[in-house]
């Protein structure tokens, strides 16, 4: 399920009630109109439709308690892509009936359905073919081995073939290769974490082009990062936290100390040291933040301003 939170809707006394006992096993909050509002519930304002606009793009999952054609209709305006929109999950006032509607793989709506369904002791409606099946979908698979999707139009074409019983290319890597087969689909594990050295105010966009000609240097995807790191000196550098929005990870800052503490030999320098206390901050930084294990993949490149080195965490290593 993408990051945000769980809000869960519903538009009768028996759905209020339901939803609310949801939203606190869920972690969630439940919204209903003043007509049927129960305790722990939060006031729905206007239409449906309004409510569903406000939330789509910000929710990790959104749970209606309705008619299948009211959620559809409240959701519909704001559909984009599976990779971009929440789950989306209907459920009858009862709760005998939990089914998924969008996003049932990479959005983890199938799983919410599932839980749902756990905690109301009814049944999760799943109609995707692979999980008809009994078959691995590769989006599901990526989610779950936290990969994200570099060419999610490959996906219905893989699951095709999945369903036909016939060969697909399927490529784990955060290498940048050539395809190895005519239909590739490439999933790029999380693993990789870029450490950052910087002087104070360095413009985003240079940054940004430097990082990506780094990271092109070192042979991988950008898709694959993890974190940005450095030291905490930097905690407030906004090219620094513009990079990690850019590449949507966390920017994770360390002090001089346990930079310096990092077991291994770097790439030092006395001038880093007497302005921030550490002998090296982009390889030390990558390290760190990979964990126990990790494995510098690329040491320390200077760039007008800017340092950056790569790490690898561990294989198995969340």
């Amino acid at each position: 399920m993408r990051e945000g939170p769980v809000v869960l809707a519903a538009f009768t006394r028996a759905g209020a009630e339901l939803a609310v006992k949801l939203a606190g096993a869920l972690g969630g909050r439940a919204f209903v109109p003043e007509r049927c509002l129960v305790e722990g519930a939060e006031l729905l304002e206007g239409p449906v439709g309004e409510w569903a606009g406000r939330w789509f793009p910000r929710a990790g999952a959104m749970v209606f308690i309705c008619a299948c054609g009211i959620a559809v209709r409240a959701i519909a305006p704001h559909i984009r892509s599976k990779t971009e929109d929440p789950a989306v999950i209907v459920a009858d006032e009862r709760g005998r009936f939990v089914i998924p509607l969008l996003s049932g793989h990479i959005g983890g709506a199938n799983d919410l359905a599932r839980r749902i369904a756990d905690l109301t002791g009814g049944e999760a409606v799943i109609t995707t073919a692979t999980d008809v099946n009994g078959l691995v979908a590769v989006d599901e698979w990526a989610v779950k081995n936290n990969c994200a999707v570099e060419n999610p139009t490959s996906i219905k074409e893989v699951s095709s073939a999945v369903l036909a019983g016939a060969p697909v290319g399927v490529a784990v890597t955060e290498q940048l290769h050539p395809a190895p087969w005519p239909a590739t689909l490439w999933l790029r594990p999380r693993v990789l974490t870029l450490g950052v050295g910087c002087k104070r105010g360095v413009p985003s966009t240079e940054m940004e082009a430097a990082a990506a000609v780094f990271l092109e240097g070192a042979g991988v995807s950008p898709l694959s990062l993890c974190a940005v790191a450095s030291i905490d000196l930097k905690a407030d550098e906004s090219a620094l936290i513009a990079l990690a929005e850019r590449y949507g990870v966390p920017f994770v800052t360390f002090s001089a100390e346990k930079l310096q503490a990092v077991p291994g030999t770097f790439s030092a320098s006395e001038r880093v040291r007497e302005v921030a206390g550490v002998d090296n901050v982009c390889e030390r930084a990558a390290m760190l933040a990979a964990g126990e294990g990790a494995v510098l993949l690329r040491s320390k490149v200077r760039y007008p301003g800017m340092t950056f080195a790569l790490a690898r965490r561990r294989p198995g290593t969340a």
